[in-house]
């Protein structure tokens, strides 16, 4: 898996793209729910850069696909997570990851596992105070 500069505009899109697959599939609720958000301003990346984002990240996870089965372990979903370090950008991330798990009406394992560990990692419960609760 690639790795981004800390609190880059590619970590936080990477994350955003991630939030969208992680359920195993992209829908198109989600990608409106992305656009409402306007979290893709926010953090200064556009829709082009985005869409790049996106087929590198489903690129990197079928690197790691075993026999055709896509596996998110909990170790590289949280060193993703840990790319962005700064707690208004976390608090403005987890927002929008709320929003498009949302926007399908359906919350799968997949995204409650990946908010849980935001939650967790970025420390929501100290206020995104802590640079997260494991090591870096």
């Amino acid at each position: 898996m690639r790795s981004y500069i800390s609190n880059s505009a590619q970590a936080a899109g990477r994350l955003l793209a991630l939030t969208m697959v992680v359920d195993g599939h992209l829908s198109h609720s989600e990608l409106v729910a992305l656009d409402r958000t306007r979290i893709l301003k926010y953090v200064e990346i556009d829709h082009d850069a985005f869409q790049q984002l996106l087929q590198e990240l489903c690129d990197d996870l079928l690197t790691g696909a075993v026999f055709g089965v896509v596996q998110l372990e909990t170790r590289l979903m949280d060193e993703i997570l840990l790319e962005i370090e700064q707690p208004d950008l976390r608090r403005k991330l987890l927002q929008a990851m709320w929003n498009i798990v949302d926007a399908d009406g359906f919350l799968a394992d997949g995204e409650a596992v990946l908010l849980s560990r935001a939650s967790i990692v970025w420390g929501a419960e100290t206020g995104f105070s802590t640079r997260g609760l494991l090591p870096a």
